[in-house]
């Protein structure tokens, strides 16, 4: 019986950029609940010349294993109200900060699958719906406060790209994890709206469950996937809803009009802190609304040197074994 598990990143800014604050963040997190979050939180830096944006990027939060697609994002739900209760910044779930230029600064929504016998036939199958399967959390549509189309990460980011010929290569769309023995759906954009993550795991449930191998089509994703990340849904493209609809319902509206599009809509008429305050009322509320914030642009640094102290630090074992199980 298949399983699955979802790893989200989120920005944490305060209130227009992140900063080590979020490492605090954590700190308390793993406090509430050591056993768990040891191993199911994560953190991010930038790297290279993005870090003159700031040195911090995502916090990650990751669900257990569920055979049933909806008790994950169930559980999914949970972990992000735990997130929530202990951070006072803006939860901001976006593929891409909307103000800045920085591939390495990114956020994603992965997905990962198991308990299948056969993972060569689960991965071609995911390949074949992949133009489809992006779309249901595409939400990075702005670079430097300017539009750039359904998903800036998706073309940008060095954690992702095009599919090679070796499915253990970490930084592809998607992959057989070495460390988990999972395939691991990478591309997803991480989205707020968690009616779109449920129907994104209903699909991919439904394709893990199928019996026949699919045509994967490499080629022809790896040629469109640019225009993909401008344009969404294309007519070369169409038809893959219909396929996929033929096995898992779903309303065609959600990759039709995507979060990206409703994230841009905020953005250009309220601006930047108000886009990340309507991210945040609906990660916490579900609400897709700006609301009033009050936050101070201001790192205490007493905030970081405890993240520091009580989150950093004492994961640096777990983050060794992770590196090498990765390799």
């Amino acid at each position: 019986m298949p399983r699955f598990g979802i790893e989200e990143e989120v920005f944490i800014t305060e209130p227009e950029r992140p900063n080590l604050r979020s490492l605090y963040y954590l700190a308390r997190l793993l406090a509430k609940n050591p056993r768990f979050y040891y191993t199911h939180s994560a953190h991010n830096f930038t790297r290279g010349r993005d870090v003159r944006s700031g040195l911090m990027s995502g916090v990650e939060i990751s669900t257990a294993i569920y055979s049933d697609p909806d008790a994950v994002v169930d559980d999914l739900a949970r972990r992000r109200a735990d997130l929530a209760a202990v951070a006072t910044g803006l939860i901001v779930p976006v593929g891409h900060l909307l103000d800045v230029d920085t591939p390495s600064n990114t956020c994603a929504l992965h997905v990962h699958i198991d308990g299948v016998a056969d993972k060569s036939r689960l991965y071609r199958n995911i390949l074949h719906f992949l133009p489809v399967l992006c779309l249901f959390t595409i939400n990075s549509p702005m670079v430097s406060g300017r539009y750039f189309g359904k998903s800036y990460r998706m073309q940008a980011s060095y954690a992702i790209g095009p599919i090679g010929g070796d499915w253990t290569v970490r930084f592809q769309d998607v992959i057989f994890s070495k460390r988990l023995k999972t395939v691991e759906l990478r591309v997803c954009d991480s989205c707020w709206d968690l009616n779109r993550v449920r129907y994104l795991m209903r699909a991919v449930a439904a394709i893990a469950n199928l019996e026949d191998t699919l045509e994967p089509n490499v080629e022809r994703y790896n040629t469109l996937r640019e225009r993909i990340c401008r344009e969404g849904l294309l007519e070369e493209t169409a038809y893959l809803a219909e396929e996929l609809r033929s096995i898992v319902d779903f309303p065609m509206e959600l990759i039709m009009r995507t979060a990206s599009d409703e994230l841009r809509e905020v953005y250009e008429s309220c601006g930047l802190v108000a886009a990340y305050s309507a991210l945040d009322n609906g990660y916490r509320n579900g609400v897709f609304e700006p609301r009033q914030v009050s936050i101070k642009n201001r790192l205490h640094f007493a905030s970081a040197a405890l993240g520091f102290a009580g989150y950093f630090v004492p994961r640096l074992p777990f983050y060794a074994v992770k590196g090498l199980l990765e390799m």
